[in-house]
């Protein structure tokens, strides 16, 4: 199955599902540190943190919609021929700072 141009995540998207990842492995890591803590369960601890994990998998690994709601304008390959291409700079000719005394 092909994924079409229009479903791929934008670079907000990706910004936004880095931050929702980072924001609840956290909050996982601190429930599952104080449930492990009050009730004196290493296991449990490694459980709730371990739910944690599977469900911001199951929220940040699949491409949903509001992952696109930024997506990015391509140039059209004919039209690309119409605009200048950057030169590069030649970098022996650049001068050297000198030193102030």
């Amino acid at each position: 199955m092909a994924i079409r141009d229009t479903q791929k995540m934008d670079w907000q998207g990706q910004k936004v599902a880095e931050q929702l990842m980072q924001i609840m492995l956290l909050a996982f890591a601190v429930v599952g540190f104080i449930t492990g803590y009050a009730l004196a369960s290493y296991q449990l601890m490694l459980v709730v943190y371990a739910g944690g994990v599977v469900l911001t998998s199951l929220v940040i690994i699949p491409n949903w919609p509001f992952f696109n709601r930024h997506p990015l304008k391509w140039l059209d390959p004919s039209e690309a021929d119409r605009y200048p291409k950057p030169q590069q700079i030649d970098s022996s000719s650049k001068k050297k700072s000198s030193k102030h005394k």
